[in-house]
């Protein structure tokens, strides 16, 4: 059974190999945007943040 984490250290590995650094902060940036509009989803902050969107 894979670790759930496995996917994690594919990428990190792919990065490392390729040179692919400028995906870094793309995969952050949409890591960080996900997890606000989950956090937000049933506050009533959420308006908001959608608003954004």
């Amino acid at each position: 059974m894979p670790s759930k984490f496995s996917i994690i250290g594919e990428l990190w590995e792919f990065m490392k190999v390729r040179k692919k650094w400028w995906l870094g902060p793309i995969f952050t940036t949409l890591i960080l945007l996900g997890l606000l509009i989950v956090m937000t989803q049933g506050s009533a902050a959420a308006p908001f943040i959608y608003a954004l969107f």
